[in-house]
């Protein structure tokens, strides 16, 4: 199977490519500035476009010269940067999604999957959120998941395009980085597994659904692989584990002797991770293709630690 991977250097597509080449996937890296740090030892083995979301003809011919039967579109402003600097945002989370269905319409793409975010939800929404719950963002980078989910759904009514969408929780794992607001879930384990010092950001009752990598590496490949015939919408919530920041730490402290977490919340951080939600239904990805979490908190935080010192992270 020949797949591009939008965002392919970033986290989850460098994740993902390297999961779907253990498969034997043929996998194309599309990113507007490629770092292929998180794939070095198999960078030979993957095909590589430096490219522009925003810019259609960059992935048509992208789409065209690999001959791609599968998008995983990850590509993306995160939630810190898309507000920052909305502009851009728009640009390349909206422009770029629409860009990228109409190249699977042009081409006849086999499908597409696309991460949407529980930034697709702002406040007033029940806890654990509905699958079809009110979707009220207010970032630019949830704006334009919600957009992404839409125009999805639409190409596939109207085009016959196979969209499949998972809304995930912040994804947690080696090489997330310090990109996007919800990052503090990672930077929290990953920063004392290395033996540094972290100051979280948030309060430690501040709590928001998180998904360990590995654990998203299989809702994508579970999602790929579902029965059309099974599938009664285009987007799934996955929920994940919901724990508080200062369940987080606890649990490091298990797993890390002496780790220094202190927490310092930043006001502007704390308000954007407030207007999300605590916890997401996944009710309808459990029943419709058989999704189940496998990591728990310190399960996630046990692996995630022995991949930081046996690799590197």
């Amino acid at each position: 199977m020949n797949v591009l991977i939008t965002g392919g250097t970033g986290f989850i597509g460098s994740h993902l490519a390297r999961f779907l080449h253990k498969k034997g996937e043929n996998v194309t890296l599309f990113d507007i500035e490629p770092d292929l740090g998180l794939v070095d030892d198999i960078r030979c083995e993957l095909g590589l476009v430096k490219g522009d979301l925003a810019c259609l003809s960059d992935l048509l011919s992208a789409v065209k010269n690999n001959k791609v039967e599968i998008i995983y579109h990850t590509g993306a402003l995160l939630s810190a940067k898309a507000e920052k600097y909305p502009v851009a945002g728009f640009r390349t989370n909206l422009i770029g999604t629409f860009n990228v269905l109409e190249a699977a319409r042009l081409f006849d793409v086999e499908m597409v999957i696309f991460p949407s975010s529980i930034a697709a939800f702002g406040e007033g929404v029940s806890n654990p959120v509905p699958n079809e719950a009110y979707q009220r963002p207010t970032t630019m980078y949830g704006v334009a998941k919600v957009a992404g989910e839409m125009l999805g759904e639409y190409y596939h009514r109207r085009f016959e395009v196979n969209f499949r969408c998972l809304r995930l929780p912040s994804v947690v794992g080696p090489g997330r980085g310090s990109g996007g607001v919800s990052a503090y879930s990672t930077l929290m384990i990953e920063k004392p597994a290395r033996g540094e010092s972290y100051q979280v950001y948030v309060g430690q009752n501040s709590r928001m659904p998180i998904l360990y990598i590995k654990d998203a590496l299989r809702a994508f490949s579970g999602l790929q692989k579902a029965d059309e015939a099974k599938l009664k919408r285009r987007v799934y919530n996955i929920g994940g584990i919901s724990p508080t920041a200062g369940q987080i730490a606890e649990s490091v402290r298990r797993h890390v002797k002496g780790a220094r977490l202190e927490f310092n919340p930043d006001r502007g951080m704390q308000a954007i991770v407030d207007s999300w939600p605590e916890a997401l239904d996944e009710t309808r990805a459990r029943e419709e293709w058989g999704w189940v979490v496998k990591y728990r908190l310190d399960d996630m935080v046990e692996d995630f630690v022995k991949e930081v010192r046996s690799f590197g992270g």
